[in-house]
């Protein structure tokens, strides 16, 4: 593990009982808070669960950093990382925010190893992490897990495309807005803690850029800005004024991670009906 990593240590309660967790621990540590595991058929689920770890996702902490070996799968259950690229002059830009509907760590089964770009904590929160050993023994399988995994890559590619086209093409008002309703679709509430500067280095763009877009979005009662915090008032209005893009990404997201199983488990026939990202209840993370 690189020094990079060394803040994302497991829980001493490092193992859980069954796909909600152990009787008594806490219910950010639940696996099921992760869409793709609760996406898993029982019984893949059930060969996994000796392998999974969780883990805390201290804000600020690098889960991966630029050529770092993906050593480790890491199934977000609360808070959001970034992926951004950081240039030799220090400017930066993101290009994919994850949250509970996703995974860090996709080179682990990609079979590249490792990233040029980094994966940073911007909310708080938990994971569980599944060695890449676990992971490609799953994947010599065939199994759910490997189709989920694909399906989310590509969801993922989606969503890094779109950011693409609307860095080049749309207002910093609309990248803005955009950015603010997928961070909220990954928080268990309307509030957003992340200052403008901080802002400002996901979207790639002058902080004073940044405090004129969130200006416009007070005046217009939409949200209400203060002291690194981002309280969304009007979200169908914020949605009214956001570009297509963000439209575009959620669509692709709901799209291609559906259930492998209905919650009976596997072999059952059934199929759980899908669950779109960002509006299903996440539990809050703990600072």
């Amino acid at each position: 593990m690189s020094a990079s990593q060394h803040s994302l240590r497991p829980q001493p309660q490092a193992r859980c009982a069954s796909r909600e967790g152990r009787r008594g621990a806490s219910p950010h540590l639940a696996p099921s808070q992760n869409r793709l595991l609760a996406a898993l058929p029982l019984e893949d689920f059930s060969r996994l669960l000796p392998h999974l770890e969780p883990v805390p996702l201290p804000a600020g902490a690098t889960v991966y950093g630029p050529g770092d070996r993906h050593r480790h799968l890491y199934f977000v259950t609360a808070g959001i990382v970034s992926r951004l690229h950081v240039m030799r002059d220090g400017a930066s830009a993101e290009f994919a925010v994850t949250g509970r509907e996703g995974v860090v760590g996709i080179a682990s089964f990609l079979g590249g190893d490792s990233m040029p770009a980094r994966a940073l904590v911007l909310s708080p929160g938990y994971a569980y992490r599944l060695a890449a050993a676990a992971l490609t023994r799953e994947f010599d399988r065939g199994g759910a897990l490997a189709l989920i995994l694909l399906r989310y890559t590509e969801a993922l590619i989606t969503q890094m495309a779109q950011t693409v086209v609307c860095n080049r093409h749309h207002s910093l008002h609309q990248q803005l807005c955009r950015w603010i309703l997928l961070c909220l679709d990954r928080l268990p509430s309307n509030e957003i803690a992340m200052t403008q500067e901080l802002i400002a280095d996901m979207l790639g763009v002058r902080r004073e850029g940044v405090t004129e877009a969130a200006g416009r979005l007070q005046k217009a009662g939409l949200i209400h800005y203060s002291r690194g915090h981002i309280a969304v008032i009007d979200r169908p209005g914020l949605e009214a004024q956001v570009c297509e893009c963000y439209a575009v990404v959620k669509r692709e997201y709901d799209r291609l991670l559906r259930p492998a199983a209905a919650a009976g488990g596997a072999g059952s026939g059934r199929r759980a009906a899908p669950v779109p990202y960002g509006w299903a209840h996440i539990p809050p993370a703990l600072n």
